[in-house]
């Protein structure tokens, strides 16, 4: 009879355990969707796109630019002979009350530690991107939004240092 008491009372701390140590429904979680912003996703400028200045001074043939919502950016600007040069760093974006012309730092930490700051303007799938050197300085004025396309010094550069991208993210 004891041991029969004793059968019972594990077939029914079993039993209790069973029902209390159920599996746990699966879940599956879903990273939340970044929206970008500005600048932000992946661009491709090649032929008549690429600035003049670019390929006048580096021979330029195209360039691919990734500026992530991290805030973080690579450049990779290939030239004529194939040769591709990797640019990466961090940039700050903020949109200025001139259309929707956003102003744009970039704190280039590879292949040199370097400041640029130009402007930028999206509109549908293509981006217009001005943007000049300003440490170590070079003598370069930065192109403004009440400037607008084409006030790199002043204006003195005109066109040939507007950059025109396609989206292709």
């Amino acid at each position: 009879m004891k041991k029969l008491k004793i059968w019972t009372i594990a077939v029914l701390a079993i039993s209790l355990i069973t029902v209390s140590c159920k599996d746990e429904e699966a879940t599956t979680t879903t990273p939340p969707v970044v929206e970008k912003v500005g600048i932000q996703g992946e661009w491709a400028s090649s032929g008549s796109n690429v600035a003049p200045i670019l390929v006048a001074l580096f021979g330029t043939d195209s360039i691919y630019a990734n500026f992530e919502t991290n805030m973080s950016y690579t450049v990779e600007q290939f030239d004529t002979n194939g040769t591709k040069l990797t640019l990466s760093g961090v940039y700050t974006q903020t949109k200025s009350s001139e259309g929707n012309i956003y102003t744009i730092e970039v704190n280039q930490s590879a292949p040199a530690a370097l400041v640029s700051e130009g402007i930028f303007e999206v509109s549908g799938s293509t981006m217009r991107y001005e943007i000049v050197q300003t440490s170590p300085d070079i003598g370069a004025i930065p192109p403004t939004p009440a400037g607008g396309f084409g006030s790199t010094n002043g204006g003195a550069l005109g066109n040939i240092n507007i950059q025109v991208y396609q989206k292709i993210d």
